[in-house]
């Protein structure tokens, strides 16, 4: 019985192979924008005021995930000292966390993580996007609750074999693993992502973050499927936002 097969009896949701491709190709896309290390930099930083101003990696689960992902996008080892020692002491920067709640066009859903210093000035610029792209801001609570907050880790199948995935997944109680031509998907609750790197066992991984998987994915036909995927990439590309979550299947 194949790894694909195992879990397909047990996962809870569907549509991860796809939507984990999609993802995998906008991470590439990613490395070649200007406002990547910006990005990435916001990211380190808000992991250090969130975390109590620790600056050390292996005391701050969520700073090394940053900082892994920001290597991942070959970001200067300077960059990244800078992004954490904004982070705490007289001079830190007063970057806050905020998820936005929106509405899409052809019924699409949106959860939109920005790091800012302005909400006043990311609230406005959110909302003039959406209205200009056929949808709206909404309120908190207005989607959210068609989400759930979950945890993700990718590895290359070059890297590592599929025993050893599965057995990663059983550890990590996943509730779906997926796969693609060069890829695994591993999907877990939050509550075990601080345990990520006990489990792992020096095994190599690419990508691992918080993630948010809609309860009922959307399927689209291809014209309006690109249309919603431009938008979502548009979003992103705002200095303030982090990443966009939707309920496109």
């Amino acid at each position: 019985m194949t790894l694909r097969t195992l879990w397909t009896l047990k996962t809870i949701m569907s549509g991860h192979s796809k939507w984990a491709n999609i993802k995998r190709k906008k991470g590439a896309n990613d490395r070649i924008k200007a406002n990547v290390f910006a990005k990435m930099s916001h990211l380190i930083t808000i992991s250090v005021l969130e975390g109590g101003g620790i600056a050390e990696p292996e005391n701050n689960v969520k700073l090394r995930l940053a900082i892994d992902k920001a290597k991942s996008v070959n970001m200067p080892k300077e960059n990244i000292r800078r992004a954490i020692e904004r982070g705490f002491g007289p001079n830190k920067m007063m970057l806050k966390e905020v998820i936005y709640e929106g509405f899409g066009p052809y019924g699409i859903f949106l959860l939109i993580l920005s790091t800012t210093d302005s909400s006043n000035r990311t609230t406005a610029e959110i909302r003039n996007f959406l209205e200009k792209n056929s949808g709206k801001l909404g309120s908190q609570g207005s989607v959210s609750y068609l989400f759930n907050k979950c945890a993700f880790v990718s590895f290359q199948k070059s890297e590592v074999n599929e025993e050893a995935v599965f057995k990663i997944g059983e550890e990590l109680q996943a509730f779906d693993i997926n796969e693609d031509e060069s890829h695994f998907f591993v999907f877990f609750p939050f509550s075990n992502f601080g345990l990520l790197k006990t489990h792992l066992n020096n095994i190599k991984y690419d990508l691992a973050e918080i993630d948010y998987l809609p309860t009922t994915p959307v399927k689209l036909d291809p014209d309006k499927e690109k249309k919603v995927l431009d938008i979502i990439e548009a979003l992103e590309d705002l200095d303030d936002i982090q990443r966009v979550y939707s309920n496109l299947g």
